[in-house]
């Protein structure tokens, strides 16, 4: 999909200035890493829509590469562990095949490539991730959730949430015409049978209205007194 941004992680230059040539002229976004230890270091920093990912590289490979994003955490890790992967290698075999997927590749397209294939092999699977991403959003107006990649925004500015922060937000937003009691958010986002007299589900609201609140006018949580809480929907 044009527009979209794609990590290439290869050490032969003449491939890496081939891909970024051609896929920047179709309209695509082009990061390159000549190593895995960069490609970690790029997506730590940087949010590409799909990665071409060399298997024999110095240092970490491009299989170790793939297991560590696999191996992700959404809390702790700044990458998204979902994020789509190509392997690209000149090992042709069936069970190098194998080994690539099973190892967490999306696809696995062996060198020498044909240009036009691999550019639909990226566009099909972009297709398909985002046909997963969205089934995975929760909108209400201009406030996404993405419970797939746990990414939140308003009007299109990305808020920073703790992960509890962001099991509240996804609770509240996942029906936003309801107002939920403490009890039930205590027990759904803390695991609390008998919540007791405990401050933990005020105190993670208010720092939650904050985080949204600085980057919109809307006060998008709600505190429905003697009730609980609930999402702002739009008027």
């Amino acid at each position: 999909m044009a527009g979209s941004t794609v990590l290439v992680v290869d050490d032969e230059p003449r491939i890496v200035q081939f891909l970024e040539e051609n896929l920047r002229a179709d309209d695509y976004s082009v990061l390159t890493a000549a190593d895995g230890e960069q490609a970690i270091d790029l997506l730590s920093r940087a949010r590409p829509d799909v990665m071409l990912l060399d298997v024999v590289l110095p240092g970490m490979s491009g299989i170790d590469v793939c297991r560590r994003v696999r191996g992700g955490d959404v809390g702790t890790d700044p990458w998204d562990p979902e994020l789509p992967i190509i392997m690209l290698s000149a090992k042709a075999e069936h069970t190098d095949r194998v080994r690539g997927l099973s190892r967490g590749a999306d696809d696995y397209v062996t060198k020498p490539f044909h240009y036009p294939e691999l550019l639909a092999r990226i566009s099909g699977l972009l297709k398909r991730a985002n046909r997963i991403d969205e089934r995975h959003k929760l909108v209400v107006g201009e406030l996404i959730v993405n419970t797939l990649s746990k990414e939140v925004t308003v009007g299109g500015l990305a808020v920073h949430l703790s992960v509890k922060e962001f099991q509240l937000l996804s609770t509240l937003a996942g029906d936003p015409e309801r107002v939920f009691s403490k009890s039930e958010l205590l027990e759904q986002v803390w695991g609390f049978k008998s919540p007791g007299r405990t401050r933990t589900l005020d105190s993670h609201a208010s720092r939650l209205r904050q985080k949204l609140g600085a980057v919109s006018d809307r006060s998008w949580i709600v505190n429905s007194w003697g009730h609980g809480y609930r999402v702002c929907t739009p008027e």
